[in-house]
């Protein structure tokens, strides 16, 4: 992904509330599978981490890349975006 790219998926995330928040139980397997669902149905998503997370955000979204194939867009804070195209449905077009 080009850095042209991620700002422009940067600037669709700017007004998203966020949809996925990890806890203190860190991720789970219905975390992992909230994420598949909102990436085929949404295919970019801002999530949080809760303040009694042993994770940071950025671990947070490694971990989430790595088990769903989804790029990193941007972490601030607590916060993360993702993006991956939807398999059946894309409508993001980079």
């Amino acid at each position: 992904m080009t850095s042209k790219q991620r700002a422009m998926l940067r600037s669709m995330a700017n007004t998203m509330d966020p949809i996925l928040h990890i806890g203190k139980d860190g991720i789970t397997a219905g975390t992992l599978q909230q994420c598949e669902e909102a990436l085929e149905a949404r295919e970019l998503f801002k999530g949080t981490v809760q303040q009694g997370c042993d994770l940071s955000a950025r671990e947070a979204l490694t971990i989430l890349c790595e088990e769903t194939g989804a790029e990193p867009v941007q972490v601030i804070g607590r916060r993360f975006v993702l993006y991956r195209p939807s398999r059946e449905n894309p409508r993001i077009v980079l």
